[in-house]
């Protein structure tokens, strides 16, 4: 059965469709020039879809995944031309679309991605501190991408109780900011990739003054020591089975502890690290934290495992 365009919400009005034009506000088009010509991805000569409008219409899918591409044309060009005039842009028609997709490529997306989101959060949004710390946290996911053999190719197929999955599907993973949603530091990559061996190129985002939460899936003795070594702070869940020795016992009830790769590994130096009182039966916490404990509940709301969904909308 042949499938039906999709559009934007019934009663749209004028300041909907400015407002895809103010993308070119929130992503400056200096920057996205000096990040076309740094991928040698500027326009060669004028085209009825330049490359700098383009990049706006591929950050414009991503807010209106909902809707026909063609819809989401439409709109960006309207919201475009009430910014830079109305001979600014003339409408392509569908191959020509493609086309210009196909020649910007992802790299001047990925390079304006990691350029400019960053966390957002001022020291008025809700839930996005605990005490000084900023919150964020470490999470991934499997998202569905278009059924194409390149795609097939690059990030594989799932596997199903009959067969296949009808779409490839990338892995990726990501930081996080509690109180905004903001995705940052992300990184993809296939399907049978996991989410460990994605983290660790995750972790460079980090910096001092953030405390990252991550679910006791992403705990180890490396992943560790690569986020300690960030100069952020860690709250990380660990299984219930994982040795930790009460070294010192401190006045909240949580005691010092020191993390090994392995049990053999005793005798060597370690990593430092500090278990908070409580808990439950199934898990522990481990915090890198210095003298105050931190744990959600005191400013911020608790747990990662709906980190994503909600930054994702979900």
């Amino acid at each position: 059965m042949a499938g039906v365009a999709a559009g934007l919400p019934a009663g749209i009005r004028l300041s909907d469709h400015i407002s895809l034009g103010v993308i070119a506000r929130a992503v400056p088009p200096e920057r996205v020039r000096q990040v076309l010509a740094e991928t040698g991805k500027a326009s060669e000569r004028e085209r009825d879809l330049p490359a700098p409008v383009m990049v706006y219409y591929a950050i414009a899918l991503a807010l209106y995944m909902g809707s026909s591409t063609r819809e989401v044309l439409r709109c960006l060009l309207e919201g475009l031309r009430w910014l830079w005039g109305a001979e600014a842009v003339r409408v392509a028609g569908k191959s020509g679309i493609s086309q210009a997709r196909r020649r910007l490529g992802e790299v001047p997306l990925r390079r304006l991605y990691e350029g400019l989101v960053q966390p957002i959060a001022t020291p008025a949004s809700k839930g996005a501190w605990v005490r000084d710390w900023r919150l964020v946290s470490l999470d991934g996911s499997c998202l569905e991408v278009a059924d194409t053999a390149a795609n097939r190719s690059e990030f594989g197929v799932p596997g199903a109780s009959r067969g296949a999955s009808a779409f490839p599907q990338l892995r990726f993973a990501a930081l996080v900011e509690n109180g905004t949603h903001v995705l940052f530091g992300a990184r993809l990559g296939p399907y049978a990739q996991g989410e460990i061996t994605l983290a660790r190129e995750v972790l460079a985002a980090l910096r001092p003054g953030m405390l990252c939460l991550a679910d006791r899936q992403f705990f180890g003795y490396a992943l560790w020591r690569v986020a300690m070594d960030t100069g952020a702070d860690l709250l990380w869940r660990v299984k219930h089975n994982l040795r930790l020795p009460r070294e010192a016992v401190l006045a909240d009830g949580s005691y010092l502890t020191t993390i090994y790769p392995s049990d053999k590994d005793r005798r060597r130096a370690g990593a430092r690290g500090r278990v908070p009182a409580g808990g439950c039966d199934r898990c522990r916490t481990a915090l890198s934290a210095g003298d105050h404990d931190p744990r959600p509940g005191q400013g911020a709301r608790g747990g990662t495992g709906r980190a994503l969904p909600r930054a994702l909308g979900d």
